[in-house]
């Protein structure tokens, strides 16, 4: 049986189910706390650290921190907001982003993020690495160029008997996300289409739909990732919390 307790955030009461991760119960008293690799769902991973919070003096990732009684959580500070941001710059320079020719550009959660954080160039060199576009699968485009290893398509992406799509190539600095060949030759589009939406980037693209959505009327062309009226729709008394 689920108890209801109560923690803070940013010394604003707020009160939850016993069980819940940080993330949630903060979304569900209407304050955002930002990610990248977070999936309603989905087993949490605390892979892309953009969720992290400052919880009874300790930096935490707020995806996979069960709240409890009494927790002090801090959300909205300015050593946070440059902890994002600096995070959120690595995942651009890391990368090749090239946001204007991007299908997933206004639907894009690392673009709508930057918006967010005011970041118009990174601290960080670019490192404009090689990486190449897999369009092997009939279905699917894998675009490493984009891929930031959040490993949502790893863990949401399954078929019937639960076998995984994606999967990990490589480590270190050569790590990438790779589509199964044999499982992935008979992916169905509902699959490839969710595949798609799965990814919070434009590293998977369904093919021949290329920018069926209009530019000017995607996610984050109507409002800013993490607005009220984002947060309406799963919390009836949601406010806007600024970072």
């Amino acid at each position: 049986m689920n108890t209801a307790i109560t923690f803070t955030i940013d010394g604003t009461t707020c009160t939850a189910e016993t069980g819940m991760y940080v993330i949630g119960a903060a979304q569900k008293n209407g304050i955002y706390i930002p990610s990248l690799c977070n999936m309603d769902g989905v087993a949490p991973r605390g892979s892309c650290r953009v969720c992290t919070v400052r919880i009874n003096g300790k930096l935490m990732a707020a995806c996979t921190t069960p709240v409890s009684e009494g927790m002090k959580i801090e959300n909205d500070t300015e050593e946070l907001r440059d902890l994002r941001s600096q995070i959120i710059e690595t995942l651009f320079v890391e990368g090749n982003h090239f946001c204007p020719s991007c299908e997933k550009s206004g639907n894009c959660e690392l673009q709508a993020l930057a918006y967010r954080f005011k970041i118009m160039v990174p601290r960080y060199p670019y490192r404009f690495p090689v990486r190449e576009i897999d369009a092997s699968n009939p279905k699917l485009i894998k675009d490493h160029n984009r891929c930031i290893l959040c490993k949502r398509c790893v863990r949401a992406i399954k078929t019937k008997d639960g076998k995984n799509l994606f999967a990990f190539k490589n480590r270190g600095h050569k790590l990438a996300i790779i589509i199964d060949p044999s499982l992935a030759s008979s992916i169905t589009d509902e699959l490839a289409e969710r595949a798609s939406k799965v990814c919070p980037v434009g590293a998977l693209i369904k093919k021949e739909t290329g920018f069926a959505q209009p530019i000017g009327s995607r996610t984050y062309d109507r409002s800013p990732i993490g607005s009220t009226v984002e947060l309406a729709a799963t919390s009836p008394n949601a406010k806007e919390t600024a970072l």
